[in-house]
């Protein structure tokens, strides 16, 4: 039997597994890379200097429209759902967003 022949259902889900897993990488890579670092695509990440130094919620915003923004132009198989946001220091302005996204 040729050995690139899917085996039934058990070859289906790990290929879907793959699948989601590279979706989570892409994203991950795509929301930890500052725009214009990446040599070959200057446009591949997030830009931090548009929510830098604003007041938390309008940064919040700008966040979630950048993150929902990249991820439409650059991840095609996911859509954002929603930022959580994770308190970590709020007084002095560190929240940690968590990306809710669901696969398209």
């Amino acid at each position: 039997r040729d050995s690139s022949t899917s085996r039934g259902l058990g070859d289906v889900y790990k290929r879907q597994q793959k699948e989601v897993q590279d979706i989570a990488k892409c994203l991950r890579t795509l929301y930890s890379t500052p725009i214009g670092s990446q040599e070959g695509d200057r446009e591949l990440g997030i830009n931090p200097n548009i929510f830098v130094d604003k007041p938390l919620p309008v940064a919040k915003g700008l966040y979630v429209a950048e993150v929902t923004e990249k991820t439409a132009s650059f991840e095609p198989r996911a859509r954002v759902v929603r930022v959580d946001w994770l308190d970590s220091d709020v007084l002095h302005g560190v929240v940690i967003p968590k990306v809710v996204y669901e696969l398209v």
